[in-house]
């Protein structure tokens, strides 16, 4: 390895350390989402049972908001390990002359992967969609009290669709 190569290393390496540094920074942000929509549940089912049966209709916005980041978190968090495995650990491969950034493919090569990966979206489910799909049937069986709360709930009902669909094809398998 020149001198050159050495100074490429030294970039190369930062680089690695920034992207770590995001991702580690976005898995963090990623899981306390799930923690934030447990907060949600809970305080939009006690104003529920004080304000009215309306007060569900605020529980989809919120978990979709926060299923949207949590979605957008975990999507980046994949490109990251992706650019690291295809293109930077090439790179640096190339230049140390050896292998590099191992664990970046190590640990996909567990058998259970798939099925964790199947949970997962289980789970994504379970937190981002089912409080919202709830909460809409909680507020049709109490009988919608306002035509325009009835619209807004239909409209809900469409984007908790959509979201259930984008976590499913966003689920890396």
């Amino acid at each position: 390895m020149t001198s050159g190569d050495s100074g490429h290393v030294d970039v190369l390496r930062d680089e690695f350390k920034t992207l770590k540094d995001e991702q580690r920074d976005r898995i963090r942000a990623r899981d306390n989402l799930i923690y934030s929509v447990i907060v949600a549940v809970a305080a939009v089912a006690g104003g529920a049972r004080i304000a009215g049966p309306a007060v569900p209709l605020l529980l989809p916005p919120i978990t979709l908001a926060l299923g949207w980041t949590y979605l957008v978190n975990d999507q980046k968090v994949t490109a990251i390990g992706r650019y690291l495995h295809n293109d930077l650990g090439p790179r640096l491969a190339s230049l140390v002359g050896g292998d590099v950034l191992r664990w970046e493919t190590a640990h996909r090569g567990d058998r259970r992967r798939q099925q964790r990966k199947r949970i997962q979206l289980g789970v994504d489910l379970l937190v981002f969609v089912l409080p919202g799909i709830v909460a809409l049937s909680w507020y049709w069986t109490t009988g919608p009290d306002h035509p325009i709360l009835l619209v807004a709930s239909i409209a809900e009902a469409i984007a908790v669709t959509l979201a259930a669909w984008q976590i499913i094809g966003y689920a890396e398998r």
